[in-house]
């Protein structure tokens, strides 16, 4: 049995576009979410399934390397943009994933209008960013938050990996 590429499941916010008609035409119910994933752990692929249960399909979508160095520090990311969307699309939770570019996805939030949009726990509608907010609110989204799996953070990982060095 061949497997698939998780490259193929890599998408450009065109496409990505493109294939939310295809799930809309066929009845089909979208789930987003977004972030970093530098360094994939158990409570990100926890939060993913948990992600992926809210609707029939889940897109990720993945902050750039500038992106996350605009949020995370010059360090940061560890792993680099193609390697995080690859395991991220390994997964079997992802469907699909986009790259993003700034600090905020609320071009992409807007243009693909999904019906969830999907948050860990440490969020709550207050803490959402405005711009982000608005493009969901206008698209009729609905906010799902999901609490976190104690104990696993990639900046925790990154601390004891220093201090083994």
């Amino acid at each position: 049995m061949k497997i698939p590429d998780p490259a193929d499941a890599v998408l450009t916010l065109e496409e990505a576009c493109r294939w939310r008609e295809e799930l809309r035409r066929a009845g089909l119910r979208l789930a987003v979410t977004n972030g970093c994933f530098d360094i994939m752990h158990r409570g990100h692929a926890a939060y993913l399934r948990e992600a992926r249960e809210v609707g029939d399909a889940l897109l990720v979508l993945v902050n750039s390397d500038a992106s996350v160095r605009a949020l995370k520090g010059e360090k940061r990311p560890i792993i680099g943009e193609a390697d995080r969307m690859y395991m991220l699309c390994s997964l079997k939770a992802v469907d699909r994933a986009v790259l993003f570019d700034s600090p905020r996805c609320d071009r992409e939030l807007a243009a693909l209008a999904p019906d969830f949009y999907v948050k860990g726990g440490d969020y709550t509608p207050e803490k959402l960013d405005p711009a982000e907010r608005a493009a969901l609110e206008k698209s009729g989204a609905r906010l799902v938050f999901k609490p976190f799996l104690p104990g696993f953070s990639t900046t925790s990982i990154v601390e004891r990996i220093v201090k083994l060095g």
